[in-house]
């Protein structure tokens, strides 16, 4: 008998489980690129080591969290910095502007010197970004 309850309140509890409604009719955030307001690098690198490479952006509100870093590789030692964000679509928001820190970890690979291109923003459409240029020894 013991065992016919226990399969019983098994069923029901899956049951249970399987008919809630959560309403979720979609996603609740989007990504978005956040703008990079300045970034610490070293004067040099040298071949072969690790750095951490520490990057102020501006979450433009409460509703903005950080998420990481985008790295592209348009060439060999060029490398874009774009600070990725997640914005929560489903609360209402404060409009507090804030610039907070965030690193990175950069291996250096060749001996040639490193360009990193900070993204900044748009204007008329076009990426905006500024350029760090660090030499290797």
């Amino acid at each position: 008998m013991k065992r016919y309850l226990v399969i019983l309140y098994s069923l029901l509890a899956v049951l249970g489980l399987s008919s809630c409604n959560l309403g979720d009719d979609g996603p609740n955030f989007h990504f978005t690129a956040l703008q990079i307001t300045s970034a610490e690098l070293p004067e040099s690198f040298n071949l072969n080591e690790t750095y951490e490479i520490k990057v102020t952006y501006v979450r433009p509100d409460g509703c903005t969290f950080f998420e990481g870093f985008d790295l592209a590789k348009p060439d060999v030692t060029v490398r874009n910095v774009v600070a990725i964000g997640s914005v929560r679509t489903d609360q209402t928001c404060t409009a507090a502007v804030e610039e907070e820190e965030a690193t990175f970890i950069f291996v250096v690979l060749f001996d040639e010197p490193y360009t990193f291109r900070f993204w900044q923003g748009t204007e008329d459409g076009m990426d905006e970004y500024f350029e760090v240029e660090v030499p290797v020894n």
